[in-house]
């Protein structure tokens, strides 16, 4: 017993004289952990997580990517961009100005990315995941070929392919701000 009263009266007094800041820092608080004493005048982070977000592709070089032709929900065609292979829908609609919000992120938390295919690229894709499903049920305008943007991701095989926007989503507008990326 008097040995645990001995390291506990050890611990109280480190306590009392390691200096007293905050683990939270502004430029540092989304991004890493901190330690809690200062290195100089400055936090330094013990790990870095990298951050993933959407719209951060590169372009492919003119006339060599997969085609994909962006519709409004009238059907009139937006833009015909290009995409490498593996981009997603969500990153691709970023990467030339779509108005596809995609709130989430494409952590598969909302549906404010939801597309409409052509059946035949639709049936070329995998079955969506059950949380995709669960994301799908709340979106506005559903329909048979609906997919979340951010879980298309594209191939060789859909080039050429053609995707629909609704005609509103979900949180589009938050306190009359128009979303945006």
């Amino acid at each position: 017993m008097s040995l645990l009263r001995s390291a506990a009266a050890r611990i109280s007094s480190m306590a009392l004289l390691a200096p007293r800041t905050s683990l939270y820092t502004p430029s540092l608080a989304h991004s890493s952990l901190v330690q809690p004493w200062r290195t100089g005048g400055s936090y330094r982070p013990i790990s870095v997580t990298p951050l993933v977000s959407h719209g951060g592709i590169t372009r492919p070089t003119p006339g060599t990517g997969i085609k994909v032709t962006f519709r409004d929900s009238q059907g009139n065609d937006l833009k015909t961009v290009e995409a490498n292979e593996g981009d997603d829908i969500l990153s691709i609609a970023h990467e030339y100005d779509i108005d596809l919000e995609g709130a989430c992120e494409g952590s598969i938390a909302c549906s404010t990315c939801h597309v409409i295919l052509e059946e035949d690229v639709f049936y070329q894709l995998e079955e969506p995941c059950d949380d995709e499903n669960d994301m799908l049920d709340l979106a506005f305008g559903l329909t048979e070929t609906s997919r979340l943007g951010c879980q298309v991701h594209v191939t060789r095989d859909l080039d050429g392919m053609t995707v629909q926007l609704p005609a509103a989503t979900r949180n589009m507008y938050v306190d009359g701000a128009k979303g945006g990326h």
